[in-house]
C-alpha cells in the first residue's frame, strides 16, 4: 500500500462511505471508489460490503486499519517534525490542561521550564476532558496536565497533587461577618453552581442533602474561574476550586476557607506508547514542585 491509498482507506473508514470520504479529501467520489476496489483487488480480499449506499467494513478491513492507524500517525508525526524545524530548535513540548490548572499551575511551570531550556519551545492548550484523551491518545500532545480523572487503555495517569474547595464571596458579604465559617447559612445564599457531572456539584449535593436545604441556583456555569467572575459580581455565593480562587485576583472577591473541605486529585497524564521526553519529564517535575509550593 502507498501512502495515497491509506489515506483514502482511512477516510473511507472513518466516514463510512465513498461520499463522505471524497468530501473529506476533497476529491471526486468515483476515484474514492476505483482506489478501494484496486486496493481489494491488490490485496486479494473484501474490504467492505455494500448495503444501501454505505460501507460496511470487513473484519479484515478492521485488522489492516489498526496497522493504517500505526502508519498513518507516524506520517503525521513526521509532518510535525518538519513544521517546527523552521525554528532551528526541535526541543518542543506539547502541553494540555484542564480549565483550571490553566491558569496559573501550568503557566508557572511553564515559565520556569523555559528558564532552564532557553531554547524549547511549548505548544499549550486548555481543552475539555474528553477532548484531552482524545489528542493524548493520537499522539497528537505530550502531557497533559488534568483536574479530572482520564481513562484509556493507553494513557499512563499519576496524581501529582491535590485541590480543594473554598468558598468564594463578594466582599461585604454577611457570611464574612461571623468569625467562624458556617457551611449551612452558606448553602442557603443565592449559589453559583456547576454542571451536575462536576466533582463540585457531588459534593455540595451531599452538603444539601446533610442538612435538609434546597438549593436556590441563580447562575450555573462550567469553570472555577466562571464561578470567581460572578461571585465578585455580587451574582451569588460560589464553592470553587482553590486554584481558580488564587487566580481570580480579583478586589471584589474574598476567599473563604472550609474547614475540612474535601481534596481532589491533580493528574500528569502521557500516552504509553510516547514516554515523555527529558523537556516533558522536567516539566512534569516542576509542576509537581508548584503544586507542593501552593499546599
Amino acid at each position: 500500500m502507498n501512502l495515497r491509498q491509506i489515506e483514502v482507506f482511512r477516510a473511507v473508514m472513518t466516514t463510512g462511505s465513498t461520499t463522505n470520504a471524497a468530501k473529506l479529501l476533497h476529491v471526486s467520489q468515483p476515484g474514492v471508489s476505483r482506489l478501494i476496489r484496486h486496493l481489494e483487488i491488490q490485496l486479494g480480499v473484501t474490504l467492505f460490503e455494500r448495503r444501501n449506499a454505505r460501507l460496511i467494513p470487513t473484519p479484515e478491513a478492521h485488522t489492516l486499519q489498526a496497522e493504517v492507524d500505526k502508519v498513518y500517525r507516524g506520517v503525521l508525526h513526521v509532518q510535525n517534525v518538519a513544521t517546527h524545524l523552521r525554528f532551528g530548535d526541535h526541543a518542543t513540548l506539547r502541553v494540555l490542561s484542564s480549565a483550571n490548572t490553566a491558569l496559573q499551575l501550568v503557566p508557572f511551570a511553564t515559565a520556569k521550564l523555559l528558564e532552564r531550556f532557553n531554547h524549547s519551545k511549548v505548544f499549550f492548550e486548555s481543552l475539555p476532558t474528553r477532548e484531552i484523551v482524545q489528542t493524548l491518545v493520537a499522539e497528537e500532545a505530550d502531557v497533559a496536565i488534568s483536574s479530572a480523572p482520564l481513562e484509556h487503555p493507553v494513557l499512563e495517569v499519576r496524581e501529582i497533587g491535590r485541590w480543594t474547595l473554598q468558598c468564594v464571596v463578594p466582599k461585604g458579604h454577611v457570611l464574612l461577618e461571623k468569625k467562624k465559617f458556617d457551611l449551612a447559612t452558606a448553602l442557603r445564599q443565592r449559589l453559583v453552581v456547576y454542571s451536575p457531572e462536576a466533582p463540585q456539584s457531588r459534593v455540595i449535593d451531599g452538603w444539601m442533602e446533610k442538612f435538609g436545604i434546597a438549593r436556590q441556583v441563580v447562575v450555573e456555569v462550567r469553570s472555577g474561574y466562571a464561578a470567581c467572575a460572578m461571585a465578585a459580581s455580587g451574582a451569588g455565593v460560589a464553592f470553587v476550586d482553590d486554584l481558580s480562587a488564587r487566580a481570580h485576583r480579583s478586589e471584589n472577591l474574598s476567599l473563604i476557607e472550609i474547614p475540612h473541605a474535601p481534596r481532589f486529585p491533580i493528574y500528569s497524564v502521557t500516552n504509553v506508547n510516547r514516554p515523555p521526553s527529558q523537556l516533558g519529564q522536567t516539566f512534569l517535575e516542576l509542576v509537581a514542585g508548584e503544586l507542593a509550593s501552593l499546599s
